[in-house]
């Protein structure tokens, strides 16, 4: 097989509604309890020995790792389009949250821990700019560039790296499989595709590749299942 070659997938397309009856069900596989070992792992590459940094979350979940950041004395972003999941990551940690009207985005709201340290969007992640964010000293893009529908690669691409502030860290978990076999999400994105998306922008390096094959997996009928984690650096 190509390795380019992302099958039939290429056209496959996950609604909003979709994603908000996986949370509803909670149909979510995805989400790591124990947070992420290679986001323990390569934490210092993202922090770069830096504190104080603001750091984004696409589609995050109820992601455990932004507490953890948050407890380091960072602070954090996420958009989210499930306002379930946004409010169990408040309830499951007991944080006290506000809600508020986002001016710019019709119908969205951010919910803001009261100390102000996590600020979580609940709207389309494509809605979202960084005249209503702001820009980030580095991302954690897990579950999500991979979930971003493969016709939208691009346009969710722009918009990152239109967030990214100079000298930032982008760690980036992407997965590989036959994509023959698993219609997705998560979905294949090859290296040759992340080159073509950020090339241009910033650096890229491979730094781990892990086989995580389990049996959710086997039962999609693959035989193997790759995480790749890649560093992307937005340099000066």
């Amino acid at each position: 097989m190509d390795g380019s070659d992302i099958g039939a997938q290429r056209d496959r397309v996950v609604t909003e509604e979709e994603w908000l009856q996986k949370w509803e069900m909670g149909n979510i596989g995805f989400h790591k309890e124990q947070g992420h070992p290679l986001f323990q792992k390569y934490l210092d590459v993202l922090l770069n020995g830096r504190s104080g940094l603001r750091i984004f979350f696409p589609l995050c979940g109820k992601a455990v790792e932004m507490k953890w950041l948050v407890d380091m004395g960072h602070s954090v972003v996420g958009v989210e389009v499930s306002e379930q999941a946004l409010k169990e990551f408040f309830s499951d940690y007991g944080l006290p949250y506000c809600e508020q009207p986002v001016p710019e985005i019709s119908g969205a709201k951010m919910l803001q821990s009261t100390c102000g340290n996590i600020s979580l969007y609940c709207c389309s992640i494509y809605d979202l700019s960084s005249s209503v964010l702001g820009k980030f000293d580095g991302v954690w893009d897990r579950g999500a560039l991979v979930a971003v529908n493969p016709c939208d690669r691009q346009r969710y691409v722009s918009l990152m790296i239109s967030l990214m502030e100079k000298n930032s860290s982008y760690l980036l978990v992407t997965v590989s499989y036959d994509p023959n076999k698993h219609k997705g999400p998560p979905f294949y994105v090859p290296e040759s595709e992340i080159k073509s998306l950020f090339g241009n922008h910033c650096e890229i390096k491979c730094l781990e590749k892990v086989d995580d094959l389990s049996d959710r997996h086997r039962q999609w009928g693959l035989d193997y299942f790759l995480e790749v984690l890649y560093v992307l650096k937005f340099v000066a």
